[in-house]
């Protein structure tokens, strides 16, 4: 993965139009994503409805429901990739609807399909979003220099239409940190390859939140809700349950993740 970076966006001086207090003075606060009832409709359906959460600094989230919750549309709206309907986010201390560039330059987003052009190669793709995030051609240079250490040159020359999932999803991960983003916004990730592979994606994930990143990762795996800090069980829009995995297993008595995800929707469709 890109090497942390000292020109890197946390490391500027806080611009002028800095949360009260000043860039960083927010940054000795723990919490760094605040959201309050957060909701957004389509024409009269509701698909993320009121949601209130928030993320401390350093934290692994575990975003954990089943396809159709509003998953996605919840990072795509923290992401400021689709507009709320209504509620309130800060990131970093910034507001979403007025600061949403300031926002960017301190996150990192790795979608659904992973973000990847897939008729270009690898390093195509790199050298793509490395230059429209403005990077110098020295730091593009260090940055091809780091893919080619970790994929194998043949690989490098495929298409990414052609390459084995893990490693489309190592290099997908590898463009999302290219900016050296301080809270990173991860959609299924580990969609579609076996859990060996997903096993290995969270020890990277693990390896980011060594370097002091933030991160919300999406899941829809059961086997993957251990993995996290602390869980966001979502469904029908609405978050149902939410805290450590242990302390849930616990609360509810449940004797694993997948009986208590299973108790946790059944209890919110009968209530």
């Amino acid at each position: 993965m890109p090497a942390d970076r000292t020109n890197s966006p946390g490391a500027t001086a806080a611009p002028s139009d800095s949360p009260p207090g000043g860039k960083e003075a927010w940054r000795t606060e723990e919490i760094v994503v605040a959201v309050r009832d957060l909701t957004r409709k389509f024409g009269h359906f509701t698909a993320v409805d009121s949601l209130n959460f928030t993320i401390k600094r350093g934290e692994i989230i575990g975003f954990l429901g089943p396809n159709g919750a509003g998953k996605t549309t919840t990072i795509k709206m923290l992401t400021g990739l689709l507009r709320p309907t209504s509620g309130e986010v800060t990131i970093l201390g910034y507001d979403l609807r007025r600061d949403i560039r300031q926002i960017k330059k301190h996150i990192g987003y790795m979608s659904q399909k992973f973000s990847l052009y897939p008729l270009l190669t690898a390093r195509e793709n790199v050298e793509f979003f490395a230059g429209i995030s403005g990077l110098p051609p020295a730091k593009i240079k260090q940055i091809k220099q780091e893919l080619a250490s970790l994929i194998p040159p043949a690989l490098l020359r495929l298409k990414v239409a052609d390459l084995p999932p893990g490693i489309r999803q190592k290099v997908a991960l590898f463009t999302c940190l290219l900016t050296d983003p301080e809270i990173i916004f991860l959609d299924e990730p580990t969609s579609g390859v076996d859990p060996e592979l997903r096993r290995s994606f969270w020890s990277l994930i693990y390896e980011l939140k060594t370097r002091g990143k933030t991160l919300l990762v999406s899941t829809h795996n059961l086997d993957e809700a251990e993995y996290a800090d602390r869980l966001l069980i979502i469904h029908q829009g609405k978050i149902i349950l939410e805290g450590p995995p242990e302390e849930l297993l616990q609360r509810t008595g449940a004797p694993n993740m997948e009986e208590l995800f299973k108790q946790a929707i059944i209890s919110h469709e009968t209530s």
